[in-house]
């Protein structure tokens, strides 16, 4: 399971499908252009909350999961807990690998 997410967050990344740490994504947001959020399952609890309502506020679909340290290196940075997919495409396949690994 994990070696698809992990090939479709390199992919978005690799095409320029991914935003990366909380200001970026929320930046990205209010623009409209994140389709998906995912947050780390050991990000703060403050920080989890504030993103969470972001989210919300810009109606885009959240979901937790995995540990920071490993979603930073399938999207090849380092130190990240959030991270936005802005292609449709991508978000779609990426929920349903969450959803049938969660």
């Amino acid at each position: 399971m994990r070696s698809k997410l992990h090939s479709y967050l390199g992919f978005a990344k690799k095409s320029g499908n991914l935003a990366t740490g909380y200001n970026t994504c929320v930046f990205a947001m209010k623009k409209g252009k994140v389709k998906l959020l995912i947050v780390a399952e050991d990000i703060s609890e403050n920080t989890g909350k504030k993103i969470e309502k972001e989210a919300k506020k810009y109606q885009v679909d959240c979901r937790v999961y995995g540990k920071s340290e490993e979603l930073s290196q399938m999207a090849g940075t380092e130190g990240r807990s959030i991270f936005g997919i802005t292609d449709q495409n991508f978000a779609e396949v990426i929920s349903k690998e969450i959803d049938k690994d969660g």
